[in-house]
């Protein structure tokens, strides 16, 4: 199967060199860093949009979760009739609205790092005709990306995604934020000690998701929101993700850094 995925960032480029068909990606207007990467990856650039949706058999669309409802609609106003795949980590009720731009659609969520170890990254895939969503995982057989169908038509798979992001973003969100009310108020090496009875790794587990976190946290802005989105849509309180989207937005700076402490994370977040 031909497969034209959009876009080749540092989840989608892992996303499309694991796939086992062949894959092809749209070069126009991309970035130098997108397009070494896709160089890597061993895709087929095609120089436009219009040129990767005639000749792709499925799309699969791993990009900002903001972009995803503008990628889609490109897609299909360019007369897409394959299978078409989103896999961003957006609110079910948008995987639910892209899904009537089009006649096979399989709703998409992963779980994990970029595929480059095995066991460490899963993509969760949902439908409503289960032999469509099997072709899909099928493009990932026996590759470092476990591709797993799950039971529910489009939205599970998102919704599945937003749990576990709402777990683990979300959780690591307040973990910073305690460290920074406790730093303001003067107390933090009375909360250090505590922890060290009652919670012990708790303070060590602060400073590796500071370091962790930071690099990547312009990128969680936007998947906050959709857990908002998703919460709100489902009568539960949304200011969970709210809150963990404006503190991520506060670490914006810290794109791609690898050298960032959790001094610096708390000197930033503690600043509107």
């Amino acid at each position: 199967m031909r497969v034209g995925v959009l876009h080749p960032g540092a989840m989608g480029a892992t996303v499309a060199s694991n796939c086992t068909g062949e894959v092809v990606w749209c070069s126009a207007e991309r970035s130098a860093a997108t397009i070494e990467r896709a160089r890597t990856a061993g895709l087929i650039a095609v120089p436009t949009l219009g040129e990767l949706v005639e000749s792709s058999e499925m799309i699969v669309s791993v990009c900002p979760p903001g972009s995803a409802t503008t990628v889609a609609d490109d897609v299909a106003d360019l007369g897409f009739d394959g299978i078409y795949v989103d896999a961003n980590a957006i609110a079910p009720d948008a995987a639910r609205s892209i899904a009537e731009r089009f006649e096979r659609f399989v709703d998409g969520g992963i779980v994990g790092p970029p595929a480059t170890r095995p066991g460490s990254t899963r993509l969760y895939l949902s439908g409503d005709e289960p032999a469509t969503t099997r072709t899909v995982a099928d493009q990932w057989a026996g590759s470092l990306l476990d591709a797993r169908p799950i039971d529910g038509g489009p939205g599970a798979a998102s919704a599945l995604k937003m749990a576990y992001a709402m777990w683990t973003k979300v959780s690591s969100s307040m973990l910073l934020t305690v460290r920074a009310i406790a730093a303001a108020e003067g107390v933090d090496g009375a909360l250090l000690a505590e922890w060290d009875i009652s919670q012990p790794g708790t303070a060590e587990r602060s400073e590796l998701t500071a370091a962790m976190t930071a690099p990547k946290a312009w990128r969680f802005v936007g998947e906050m929101e959709q857990i908002a989105s998703t919460l709100a849509a489902n009568g539960l309180p949304s200011g969970f993700g709210d809150a963990a989207a404006d503190l991520y937005s506060r670490m914006s700076e810290f794109r791609d850094r690898p050298d960032v402490t959790l001094a610096d994370v708390l000197d930033r977040i503690e600043r509107p």
